[in-house]
């Protein structure tokens, strides 16, 4: 899944005499094997990923220094290397986590696609450093350096959430950088909530984001014994947090898909992911639909939203044998399939 280089890391395999210097502490859009290149080259770098499945690729691939969650642990860093995400306020997020940790004159790279926001980094870097450089572009890509300019305060994870309220619901979300629903609920969710019958039982939140769905069908059915589960480290961050705010208790832990799941539920319920990075990204889902009958209970069911244009259904029906579409409007459906 990460074995061929982006076209990101072709571009910075040019730079492995800049990069190689001093052991950089490298966080950001892991798609590939970068690490292992730039151990390659010189010091091995320090890994920080919000990125569950990345972690446990590279965790298993080579034994390098990889460490998942939604802070980096507290040890200096020689310098910084950001490969750019998809959200920019995430890029913040990511600098105010790390810098804290270089002193001043430590080098700070960013690099990305040149689609993907990285022509933001002299903004970025601007609060922390007098000169921005741009060092190389190529393969569609960019990478920019600069030297940390004064010590950066130390990290306040609480001045990074943001609030919005549910008002039906009587919920308050908190959200963090790049999690999905982290400004508002999205009209998928909300189609789904509204669609939600009398639920009871062992239920998994499949890909939690900020925690609106699970923090809702808590709040609806008290007595559920919910399980929420992400990919992204700031998602599960943001649904403890939602959690915790409304006073309301769940199992929240990271897994690829339905690997770190165990047991059979009596329901599962999913807005499935649809984006990774740049990329429109299916792999996920196609996998819960292909799976989720094995971890329902006889009568459990599977309710999930999704864009009406994908072929769901499908799947849905190889799987289960059926597919009910419970709700729909131009853009989204809701499907429900019982084992």
């Amino acid at each position: 899944m990460f074995e061929a280089l982006t076209p990101v890391s072709e571009m910075l395999a040019r730079n492995l005499d800049t990069l190689s210097r001093q052991p950089l502490l490298v966080c950001g859009l892991l798609e590939d094997d970068l690490p292992g290149m730039l151990a390659g080259a010189g010091p091995a770098p320090r890994v920080f990923t919000t990125d569950f499945r990345y972690f446990q690729w590279l965790k298993h691939k080579n034994g390098a220094d990889v460490e998942f969650g939604a802070q980096p642990r507290t040890e200096t860093a020689a310098g910084l290397l950001l490969l750019m995400p998809k959200a920019k306020a995430e890029a913040d997020y990511l600098l105010a986590a790390c810098l804290p940790l270089l002193a001043p004159g430590a080098p700070i790279f960013i690099a990305g696609d040149n689609k993907g926001g990285v022509k933001a980094a002299p903004k970025l870097l601007a609060p922390y450093c007098k000169q921005v450089n741009k060092l190389d572009s190529a393969r569609r890509a960019s990478l920019y350096q600069a030297d940390l300019a004064s010590p950066v305060p130390a990290f306040t994870p609480a001045d990074w959430i943001s609030r919005y309220p549910l008002t039906e619901e009587q919920l308050q979300v908190c959200a963090l950088p790049g999690v999905f629903s982290a400004a508002h609920l999205d009209s998928g969710s909300k189609l789904l909530l509204g669609t939600l019958t009398e639920l009871e039982g062992r239920v998994l939140d499949f890909g939690c984001g900020a925690g609106v769905i699970g923090a809702s069908l808590l709040k609806r059915h008290p007595g559920l014994e919910l399980e929420l589960i992400d990919i992204n480290a700031l998602a599960l961050e943001a649904s403890r947090l939602t959690l915790a705010e409304n006073r309301l208790h769940a199992k929240v832990y990271a897994s690829d898909g339905l690997a770190q799941v165990t047991g059979k539920f009596d329901h599962i319920v999913t807005n499935p992911p649809f984006h990774a990075g740049l990329k429109t990204f299916y792999h996920t889902t196609e996998s819960l639909l292909t799976q989720a009958a094995d971890y329902l209970l006889p009568g459990g069911s599977l309710i999930l939203v999704a864009n009406a244009f994908l072929p769901y259904p499908e799947l849905i029906e190889r799987s289960f044998g059926h597919c009910d579409t419970l709700a729909a409007t131009g853009k989204f459906k809701i499907y429900r399939a019982t084992r």
